[in-house]
């Protein structure tokens, strides 16, 4: 099996999985991975449920569509990643409903919308920065994405969902997982006293955790 047919293959695996806990419904969110010609992208309005490797969208690195099914119309959302973070394999986009509930929330911090509440949204996630709310398919989503300048893996859409980029599929996935979870404890916790890390704590984990 050839490296772009095994990431065919992770795309789907991970994408049912995905689906099957209900991070994503009916056509909602888009996964996308690099490969060495090119990207890989969920295609637009597919179910992450019933994906088809060999269906599967693949662009160029200039976004031309090359092969597969029409890609999602977000695609510049994905490219804008892989232009400003060289380190990005993968980048995953979820509509999951606590991440996308803090997305809702007049008083989220959009500076640090997930403020460091465990340490493995620390080592997994990092900062994540609010986005203001654009149309799906308005390319100033990736202009926006662009003007961060790759400082940040993670961003939430306002009033939309996260996106999250690591170094492969499997990391990608995993940290929208964290993501998303973490999220949903912010949530359940917003009417108590809560106990953050300390910006020590915080430091120590980055530290220690660098290549994690």
């Amino acid at each position: 099996m050839t490296d772009e047919s095994r990431i065919r293959e992770d795309i789907v695996r991970l994408s049912k999985s995905l689906y099957d806990r209900g991070y994503s419904v009916g056509s909602a969110g888009n996964i996308s991975a690099a490969v060495d010609d090119g990207i890989l992208m969920t295609p637009t309005n597919s179910c992450w449920g019933f994906l088809d490797p060999a269906k599967i969208s693949k662009l160029d690195y200039d976004g031309r569509h090359v092969s597969g099914d029409k890609p999602s119309k977000e695609v510049f959302l994905h490219r804008a990643f892989y232009e400003t973070r060289p380190q990005t394999g993968a980048v995953v986009h979820l509509h999951s409903t606590f991440a996308t509930a803090l997305s809702c929330l007049e008083d989220t911090n959009p500076d640090d919308c997930i403020p460091p509440l465990t340490p493995y949204v620390v080592m997994r996630v990092g900062e994540v920065k609010l986005l203001p709310y654009v149309r799906p398919g308005d390319e100033k989503m990736g202009e926006m994405i662009r003007d961060l300048g790759g400082r940040y893996a993670a961003i939430l859409l306002a009033n939309h969902g996260p996106v999250v980029s690591a170094k492969d599929i499997t990391s990608a996935v995993y940290a929208a997982e964290e993501l998303e979870e973490t999220a949903k404890l912010l949530v359940m916790l917003r009417t108590a006293k809560t106990r953050l890390l300390t910006p020590n704590q915080v430091q120590e984990l980055r530290t220690v955790f660098s290549g994690y």
